[in-house]
């Protein structure tokens, strides 16, 4: 693997440990898609340290596990704020 995306992957999931922010937000601070930093941290991760995938899957899981409640917040606030 490339030095470079090696140690693209590397910040990322650091940043995600540090900041528990959602990909979209990940994506938009390093200025890259949303495709590269999910492809990034499901699959280049783990060939590079699986002691960090596994901190990055747990975050990744909650984040999941969250999303309806904050797409029904989303929603909520988008008609009251009309």
């Amino acid at each position: 693997m490339n030095k470079y995306i090696e140690h693209r992957v590397l910040k990322e999931a650091n940043y995600l440990i540090e900041t528990k922010q959602t990909i979209r937000e990940i994506a938009q601070y390093y200025k890259i898609s949303k495709s590269t930093v999910h492809k990034d941290l499901q699959e280049k991760l783990p060939k590079i340290s699986e002691e960090l995938y596994a901190q990055v899957k747990d975050i990744l899981n909650d984040h999941l596990a969250l999303r309806h409640i904050k797409g029904g917040e989303s929603t909520k606030n988008k008609y009251i704020n009309k």
